[in-house]
């Protein structure tokens, strides 16, 4: 009998001792942000902008709607989300162009590829762009 006890003690032990090394594995830091790089929803812009590059299409989508939040702030995103403007996926499209305008003025660079935006074959992306181009520029789009 003891040795039955013995063995449900040693097995509740390792059992323990497994579990807590399978947490600290999945357990991720918060990445460091680097001197001048603004946090945005607790990460760091420069998190944030390697989203954009991500090959999953969520991804890209989480990490534009966190960069406009980030309003001019986010100005060092504005490169990536130019890239994402030319996306096969139209969420992707979406909320970069969304992302732009939430950056206002500091995302200027941006107007060519939110110009060929409005012409978008989904109705939601060329409206957005619309209203980017309005808030990026000051002028109404037509």
């Amino acid at each position: 009998m003891t040795f039955i006890r013995r063995s449900m003690a040693a097995l509740l032990v390792l059992t323990a001792v497994c579990a807590a090394s399978a947490c600290a594995q999945v357990t991720t830091a918060k990445p460091k942000a680097k001197a001048g790089d603004p946090i945005i929803q607790d990460r760091p812009l420069s998190a944030w902008i390697a989203d954009l590059g991500a090959q999953a299409p969520y991804t890209r989508v989480a990490a534009a709607y966190a960069v406009g939040y980030g309003g001019p702030a986010a100005k060092p995103a504005v490169p990536a989300l130019i890239e994402n403007l030319s996306s096969e996926s139209g969420p992707v499209r979406y909320s970069s162009t969304l992302a732009l305008g939430e950056i206002g003025p500091d995302a200027a660079a941006a107007v060519p590829a939110l110009q060929k935006l409005l012409d978008d074959r989904n109705d939601d992306v060329a409206a957005m762009a619309k209203k980017s181009l309005k808030l990026i520029t000051g002028e109404a789009v037509e």
